[in-house]
């Protein structure tokens, strides 16, 4: 029975790819050895809390390692975290969540989060549960004997509740809960494998203990890194407003690819993508803007389709490249005080169309040769070159920031 199956070593390449960390790695191999030899596939976990999420690129990292482990034939099986969405994740936050969603708010955000799940996970393949579905049905009593497996000592040693601890900032006996839930949504479901960043390490490690307490088989943690955002530094996110959204328009996401720092492409062609880590070094040695665009064409097509890939690397080329003119120049109204004779000079230009925030600025970009007049984009030569300014006249502040002159 094990032809069903890859080889061990085929598996592990797939699995490996793009992940930080794995515990117990020799257990891991066991358990693909054994699923070969039954035929039975590994139960693969990964646990979402559906609090309002719009799904990101960062969060596709562990999604598109469940749909590896799917196409190489095991069972992907994903928790709606309904009833740990109402205590709130405290992974990697210094303070208490202050605001704790309603069952109705949970639900509604849990059937969105599925379906964009969708563009990533083979759902009709897939087992879906709601952690709601066993927690509900627990007594006073029954929560009493749970948390009497866990101490206070080793809920201090997450890294989270520790910082806490130690500058006196509130932990809340609810959030102390949160781990301990997570670790039984896996003795619930038998995982074998569970997904997640490495923030989560002594929830997966909990519910080793409690899956061995239960005379269950252990699961094996795999850890994928934490994608960072468009900004090259700090951690993907949508708050923090440097995400690409897997639901976004195609030529959004073209637009954003290629805001990205060379330095973290390699990161995102080794999450992201599954081109060799040859071909990728092969790219990244040449030209940077041609492999930021295969980059960005190999994830659009997974969310989109090749052909919505190729018009976007097209229109992006034709627009911002300079082939043509951008298809959305916002008009910006140009306060009739600015001009005098229906002319000003061209720091007044900048600043009174609100392409730069300040004269110096403004002075800046026109040393720099950034600032530029109609469609042929003629340079600026100097802070105070005067500019006869007339109704639609085009303005251009670097290759990102421009609008049409509508007169006041």
């Amino acid at each position: 029975m094990s032809s069903a199956f890859p080889s061990v070593e085929d598996q592990m390449r797939v699995i490996t790819r793009g992940i930080e960390k794995i515990v117990p790695m020799d257990e891991l191999r066991k358990k693909l050895q054994h699923s070969r030899d039954t035929g039975v596939p590994l139960r693969i976990k990964y646990g979402i809390d559906p609090t309002g999420i719009d799904v990101h690129l960062g969060h596709t990292v562990p999604l598109r390692k469940l749909q590896q482990f799917q196409e190489l034939g095991h069972q992907a099986v994903i928790i709606i975290g309904n009833y740990t969405a109402l205590v709130g994740d405290p992974s990697g936050r210094d303070e208490a969540r202050s605001k704790r969603l309603t069952a109705a708010e949970v639900e509604n955000n849990a059937r969105d989060y599925l379906a964009q799940v969708g563009k990533v996970v083979d759902m009709s393949r897939a087992e879906v549960h709601r952690n709601g579905d066993w927690f509900s049905r627990m007594s006073f009593a029954d929560v009493l004997t749970l948390c009497g497996r866990v101490t206070v000592a080793q809920l201090l040693t997450r890294e989270d509740f520790a910082k806490r601890y130690r500058e006196e900032k509130a932990i809340f006996l609810h959030e102390c809960l949160y781990p301990v839930m997570q670790a039984w949504d896996s003795v619930e479901i038998r995982s074998d494998v569970e997904l997640g960043g490495t923030e989560q390490l002594y929830s997966f490690m909990l519910a080793r203990d409690l899956q061995a307490q239960e005379n269950l088989n252990q699961q094996i943690a795999v850890m994928s890194p934490i994608l960072v955002g468009l900004d090259g530094v700090r951690r993907m996110g949508k708050s923090l407003g440097n995400y690409i959204g897997i639901s976004e328009p195609a030529y959004e996401m073209m637009k954003k690819f290629m805001q990205l720092p060379d330095g973290v492409m390699r990161m995102y062609f080794e999450l992201l993508t599954e081109l060799s880590m040859e071909e990728v070094d092969r790219l990244l040695g040449g030209h940077l803007k041609e492999a930021k665009v295969t980059l960005a064409k190999a994830v659009i097509f997974q969310y989109h389709s090749a052909a919505d890939a190729d018009a976007a690397a097209g229109r992006w080329q034709a627009e911002i490249g300079g082939e043509a003119l951008p298809a959305d120049i916002p008009d910006v109204t140009l306060e009739a005080a600015v001009l005098t004779n229906g002319s000003t000079t061209a720091v007044k230009l900048l600043t009174g169309l609100k392409l730069c925030s300040s004269n110096g600025e403004a002075r800046r970009l026109i040393e720099g040769g950034g600032a530029k007049l109609g469609e042929e984009k003629s340079a600026i030569s100097s802070h105070d070159q005067l500019i006869s300014v007339t109704d639609g006249l085009l303005v251009w502040a670097g290759r990102k920031k421009y609008c049409r002159v509508r007169l006041g």
